[in-house]
């Protein structure tokens, strides 16, 4: 929609277009001509959007911060999946991933070899050693949150240890490199070289996304790939930085059993930390983790 310099911003913020987006869409428009994938607007949080994704997060982060507390070895991925559960559904929210597309529980948790979508199960129970992902996804009033964490059960191995460690130094690193107006390539390279020079791998099949009015949204984040290229980065956007990282071969497949487990092909070890981020006008703000 073509705004005039007086009407009303787009971003719903009361003010005169001049006043407030009018030099950022130039500023995009100036980056389209010149060959950059730059956001569309509807990629672009306005203020109470932003606020309302936050709400969600604080909700999503107690529901991990409540499992930080409780995973044990000896406990089903199924008691950990209800921990989630009564949490969510006692702060008025929703659980994002119950019976989506067909999901059956409310979080996943993938263990040692599981990349990611690991189903909780009665029957699947921690051992001393595991190294565990638990991914939450929350919606409050409409708005998600999401974000994953690595626990570690008991005494786990040197090798387990370090591939742990260097996920969370990845996703740390793919988060230093957000600057507005830098570019969402410069995330997945930095990550690919930090996992590569361990001597591991990062997982092809899947990355981070939008996120904050639906589950997964515009812009795919590679967790892998060439600084300065991809879409620009701008003050607004939300997605997460989930790095899935490999101890040996980025190869995976998915369990033909449940349709949802990815596991990896050599049957080593995978590990994953997720956080959702806001673009800032000085950086990144981390909401969820």
């Amino acid at each position: 929609m073509m705004l005039n310099r007086n009407d009303l911003c787009w971003c719903k913020s009361g003010l005169k277009y001049k006043k407030c987006h009018l030099e950022f869409d130039e500023k995009l428009d100036r980056l389209r001509r010149k060959g950059h994938i730059v956001p569309t607007r509807n990629l672009i949080k306005t203020k109470d959007q932003i606020e309302g994704i936050k709400k969600s997060a604080k909700i999503n982060n107690g529901i991990l911060d409540l499992i930080s507390e409780k995973i044990k070895e000896g406990m089903a991925t199924e008691d950990i999946d209800k921990l989630a559960y009564d949490y969510t559904i006692s702060n008025g929210a929703i659980p994002a991933t119950l019976n989506y597309e067909g999901y059956p529980k409310s979080i996943c948790v993938s263990i040692n070899n599981e990349v990611c979508h690991g189903i909780p199960s009665k029957e699947v129970i921690l051992k001393r050693g595991d190294i565990v992902n638990v991914d939450v996804t929350t919606i409050l009033n409409g708005y998600y949150s999401d974000a994953s964490r690595m626990f570690m059960i008991g005494e786990v191995n040197e090798e387990a240890k370090k591939l742990v460690q260097v996920t969370k130094e990845c996703l740390k690193k793919g988060l230093q490199a957000v600057k507005p107006w830098g570019f969402l390539g410069d995330i997945g390279a930095v990550i690919q070289e930090h996992a590569e020079s361990n001597g591991y791998s990062v997982v092809r099949e899947f990355g981070g996304h939008g996120v904050g009015l639906d589950i997964h949204e515009e812009p795919f984040v590679f967790h892998f790939g060439k600084r300065g290229t991809d879409m620009v980065l701008v003050p607004g956007m939300v997605f997460t930085i989930e790095p899935m990282i490999n101890a040996g071969n980025y190869e995976v497949f998915i369990d033909e059993n449940n349709g949802w487990t990815a596991l990896t092909v050599d049957g080593s070890l995978s590990a994953q930390w997720e956080h959702t981020v806001l673009v800032t006008e000085n950086g990144v703000e981390v909401i969820s983790k």
